[in-house]
């Protein structure tokens, strides 16, 4: 696990995601706004998941895209470093689109078109009991 970055720059960011893994402990990031809104990613490579956290209304969103991955069918489980995932198989990123999301995020810009986001607050409040 590597240590925070305070206040990273754009290269910082886009570097850190690309040296994500899909296992062990560098296979997960998170970036937080002075709001307390957040993304965080699990995995790497061409095998990320992507989520948001809303602070102001406390709910959790998964990024998805338009188009299903074929290699990915429903429920393929991602194993990264703090466990593992069953996605659905337009939930799959690679860490390039990753990165296009955690910047404009750090720059306070809209978000990429190419991702859209499902509610997830109650499966994991769910889990959480």
């Amino acid at each position: 696990m590597k240590s925070p970055i305070l206040a990273p720059n754009e290269t910082q960011v886009r570097n850190a995601i690309a040296r994500l893994k899909s296992f062990g402990p560098n296979s997960f990031a998170s970036l937080s706004d002075v709001h307390g809104n957040y993304l965080q990613v699990a995995g790497g490579g061409i095998t990320c998941m992507l989520e948001r956290r809303d602070a102001a209304t406390g709910r959790h969103f998964r990024g998805f895209k338009l188009e299903k991955n074929s290699n990915y069918p429903d429920g393929t489980r991602l194993v990264f470093g703090a466990g593992e995932i069953a996605l659905q198989s337009d939930e799959w990123f690679n860490h390039t689109e990753i990165a296009e999301v955690f910047t404009a995020f750090l720059g306070g810009n809209e978000l990429p078109p190419f991702i859209n986001w499902r509610d997830v607050s109650d499966i994991l409040s769910s889990r959480s009991r």
